[in-house]
This record gives C-alpha cells, sequence and structure tokens, in this order.
C-alpha cells in the first residue's frame, strides 16, 4: 500500500482497528464451522455443503445492493468540497476505500450518480488506474470519456485518452467520436481522427474511418464526412458502405439534390447503391412531400420504387416501413393496410416497426377494432416482447385523445395481462380521463388499484369536463312581477286600441259594371 504525506488521524485509526477486528472474527467463525461439518457424518448433504450454498446465495442476492452502496459512498465521496490542506483525491479515496473490490459496474454506476462533480472524476480515474488489484481495459476508460463528453468538458476527455494510451481501443474511439459529434463539433470530429494514432496509440484504418463517417452521417454533417473521405482516398479506398452512409447522411440533412449528385457519382464510379441508400432517398422524397404537397407523396414514391426495380435493387422491410409510416403520417390508413397486405409478393414479412406504426396510425383512425386485431397479429407473428410498458402508455393516450375512454380500460386490462405492470405515468392519465368523463368511481379504483401495487400515487384534483358534468334541475318558479303605473297605463291603451279596432267595420269592395 502506498505511504501518505500526512499521518493518521484518530478517526482513520478507529477505523483500521475495527475492520481488522470484523476480519479476523470472520476468519474464526469460518473455521469453527469447517471443523465442526468435518467432524460430522456425511449424509446427502453436509453442513459444510450447506453453509457454503447458503453464503454463495446470500452473495449473490447483495452483490447488486453492494455495489449500489458502495457507488453510493464513492459518489458522495467526490462531491465533497476540497481545501487547501485537504489530501488529493487518490489519496483520499486510497484512505476511505481501499477494502472495496472494484468492478466495471461500481465505476458505471458511480459516474452515473455524479454528474456535477466535474473534474474531481479524474482523480477517480487516476485512482482506478493505480489499483493494482483492478485490471483497466478499453470499456472501463470509455465511461470516463463518455462522461466528460456528456459534459463538453473535451479537454478533460483528452487527459483521459493521453493517460490511457496503450489501453483504449474500440469502445473508447467510439464513444470519443460519438460525443464530439453529438455536440456539434465536426471539424474537431475530423481533426482527432488525423491526428488519433500519433497522440492517442488508437488504430487509424478502414474500420475506422467507416466509424467516423457513419457518426457524422447520422447527426446531418455529411458535408464534412464527404470532404474527409475524398481527402483520405489514396489511403482508405471508399467501399459501397461508406457510398451508402454518405448518401444516407445527404438524405438526413434533407439535400435531396446532393444525395442524387453523389449517386451518379457512384454509377459513375463503377459503384452500385444498396438498398439502405434508396431507402433513405425515398424516406426523404417522401418528407420533403409531406411538407410541401402531400398529394405528389405517392406518385414521387412509386417513381423511386420503378429505379429500383431498374437497377435491379430488391425491396426489404425498410422499405416498407418507410412508405408505411409517411402514409400514416399524411392519414392514409387505408393505402398503408393494402401496402402492409401486398408485402408477401416481394418476399417481405413485416417487423414489430410495421405493427406499431399500423396500430398507431389504427387507433388515431378511431378504428378500435382493427387496431386490437392488429395486436393479436402482432403476438402471433412472434413479436410480442416489443409490447412494453411504453408502447402500451403510448395506445393508451392515443386512445384518450380521441375520447374512447371504454376502449382504452379494455387495453389497460390487456397490458396487465401480457405481464407489463404500468408505472405512475399510465395510472395518473387513466385517472385523470376517467375524472374528466365523470367516472369518479373507477378513478378512485386505479387509485388503490395503484397504491396496492406500491407506486407513490399523489391525490391530485382533477377537473371534470364541462361537457360531462350533470346539470342540476334547479326549478325557481317565477314570481309574479308588480307593474308599475306607467306600465299599467300601457298596458291599459295597448287592450282598448284592440277593442276600438275590432268594432270597425271593413267597406265593402265595389262590384263592376258591365258595359
Amino acid at each position: 500500500m502506498r505511504r501518505l504525506t500526512s499521518p493518521l488521524t484518530r478517526l482513520h485509526l478507529r477505523t483500521l482497528v475495527c475492520r481488522c477486528i470484523c476480519s479476523s472474527a470472520t476468519n474464526q467463525s469460518h473455521h469453527q464451522q469447517l471443523s465442526l461439518s468435518l467432524s460430522k457424518p456425511h449424509l446427502f448433504t453436509s453442513p459444510f455443503s450447506l453453509y457454503l450454498y447458503s453464503t454463495s446465495f446470500r452473495s449473490f442476492s447483495t452483490q447488486i445492493n453492494e455495489e449500489e452502496t458502495t457507488a453510493q459512498s464513492l459518489s458522495s465521496e467526490l462531491a465533497k468540497e476540497l481545501d487547501a490542506e485537504s489530501l488529493s483525491i487518490p489519496q483520499r479515496l486510497d484512505l476511505s476505500f481501499s477494502h472495496i473490490t472494484l468492478t466495471p459496474t461500481v465505476i458505471l454506476t458511480t459516474l452515473n450518480l455524479s454528474p456535477d462533480s466535474g473534474r474531481t472524476v479524474l482523480g477517480l480515474f487516476k485512482w482506478v488506474k493505480s489499483k493494482e488489484s483492478f485490471n483497466l481495459d478499453d470499456e472501463v476508460v470509455s465511461y470516463f470519456v463518455d462522461y466528460f463528453g456528456r459534459r463538453k468538458d473535451f479537454k478533460a476527455a483528452n487527459d483521459v485518452l493521453i493517460d490511457g494510451v496503450g489501453i483504449t481501443g474500440r469502445k473508447t474511439l467510439e464513444s470519443m467520436v460519438d460525443r464530439l459529434v453529438r455536440a456539434g463539433r465536426p471539424t474537431q470530429t475530423v481533426a482527432f481522427f488525423e491526428n488519433m494514432e500519433k497522440d492517442y496509440g488508437l488504430v487509424r484504418d478502414l474500420d475506422s474511418l467507416k466509424l467516423v463517417v457513419a457518426k457524422l452521417c447520422e447527426h446531418g454533417f455529411a458535408s464534412y464526412a464527404e470532404k474527409m473521405v475524398k481527402s483520405l482516398a489514396c489511403e482508405f479506398f471508399p467501399d459501397e458502405y461508406i457510398c451508402d452512409m454518405l448518401i444516407k447522411g445527404w438524405c438526413i440533412d434533407g439535400k435531396l439534390d446532393e444525395a442524387q449528385r453523389l449517386a451518379g457519382e457512384m454509377y459513375r464510379g463503377g459503384f452500385e447503391i444498396g438498398t439502405s441508400a434508396y431507402n433513405a432517398i425515398l424516406d426523404c422524397i417522401c418528407k420533403l412531400c409531406r411538407k410541401k404537397d402531400p398529394f405528389r407523396l405517392q406518385n414521387e414514391a412509386e417513381n423511386v420504387l420503378l429505379e429500383m426495380e431498374e437497377k435491379g435493387v430488391p425491396r426489404d422491410v425498410e422499405t416498407f416501413n418507410v412508405l408505411i409510416t409517411n402514409l400514416c403520417k399524411i392519414r392514409k390508413t387505408e393505402d398503408a393496410l393494402n401496402l402492409f397486405y401486398r408485402m408477401g409478393q416481394w418476399g417481405c414479412n413485416p417487423d414489430e416497426t410495421t405493427f406499431l406504426t399500423l396500430i398507431r396510425s389504427l387507433y388515431q383512425a378511431a378504428r378500435v377494432g382493427e387496431g386490437d386485431e392488429m395486436i393479436d397479429r402482432m403476438k402471433s407473428a412472434g413479436f410480442g416482447d416489443a409490447l412494453d410498458k411504453k408502447v402500451y402508455y403510448e395506445f393508451l393516450k392515443i386512445l384518450c385523445g380521441i375520447e374512447r375512454i371504454d376502449h382504452a380500460m379494455s387495453v389497460f386490462a390487456k397490458m396487465k395481462e401480457d405481464g407489463c405492470k404500468p408505472g405512475l405515468k399510465t395510472y395518473d392519465l387513466l385517472m385523470g380521463r376517467l375524472v374528466a368523463h365523470n367516472r369518479v368511481d373507477k378513478a378512485n379504483a386505479l387509485y388503490k388499484e395503484a397504491e396496492s401495487n406500491g407506486l407513490a400515487v399523489e391525490p391530485k384534483a382533477y377537473m371534470v369536463h364541462p361537457r360531462f358534468a350533470k346539470k342540476k334541475s334547479t326549478a325557481v318558479k317565477k314570481e309574479k312581477k308588480r307593474l308599475t303605473l306607467p306600465e299599467k297605463m300601457a298596458k291599459k291603451r295597448t287592450k282598448l286600441k284592440k277593442i276600438r279596432l275590432s268594432f270597425v267595420k271593413k267597406p265593402k269592395k265595389m262590384a263592376r259594371r258591365a258595359f
């Protein structure tokens, strides 16, 4: 163990003495149990084997809790403020946590529990690296790089990469590139790839180039990716995957002209555009049509599909998912269903994305019976695992939005039958809608059910919608209003006028003489 520069305090000495006493007591009890087990005759199961079974079971059941408590204590130590006279973070951790067993899970949980610790995490990294009992590998280094990348502190991430030379690999590279791109720094990403072998010892090959190009294109930086690929063409000749990713990047950026221009260059260069690139072009065209002229969507999509047939590019499930999703976005659910039933003509079977998109669209169109049938069809196709708590919550939200509360309650019952435990948001949504429909009894029943399930439900004052509120039938008798003298005189005059006009004789019409 490393010698400390400052003397041990009374509290530290007390902690070490207690730890030694506890360890000696446990060793003594272990030896006693071992001697007892050896002295007794062995039957089918010996006491020693039962002891080993119980201790192994107990250690397995409490391992997760021990890791959580260790991570919480490490996080609280990192959160303490440093004084000028205090020890450095590695020395403090050596003093207080020299007895713990480090695992990658403990380190990851500690970093997740310490979002505001900042650069004190660098001290944790140095302490972890100095531990001889722990094998620092590429995955653990990527945890630290990812932590500083979330904070956009790339100077600290650079220090971690420098200290991890010889350990870092593919996962660390992926974490660093991903954080740089998501932070909106494409120029820094390209510079990192050019200097990573010289500065950090990371392998600079075609696979790492594909990783950087894919990350840049996924976040809409296709122009930087294309420039980098063209500048490195002499060193790393691009393949069809890189070309497809560049086309996809231009489509994600919404620049269809650039994607078509790059596709033409690829054809002239002898490359073949794959199905994924055509799917990206198809999705880009559908999005532009939805924004400018939705009536042209089907015609423009048909042109892309005809071009795919001419080039001999097969359709896949993603092609149909793009078409069905965009048709459902413009509320053409019937056309999406027709396309769904024709998928088998091209040898394609629907996946979970296809089913979920159609179920949402059917519920939004108030075709709840067909939506339930699609759920059953999805389960029979083998995609029932995709119906989790989050998906069911989306269905309930749609049904409550179109005022189908009874059907939402039936879907809620189906959710519980499938083994999905509803959460607090699900109960809150249903209780609010039930009270709005003036069905307080069912809302109270849901409240009691949530409490029995152990959820921390708080009583809220939900409002009843005026449309569903019961109108009070209060029949108020109209009292006769006492007329004033001018009103009496006016009423009398009108009555006398009517009587006088009733006695006036109307003049007879003179008959015409015939001449």
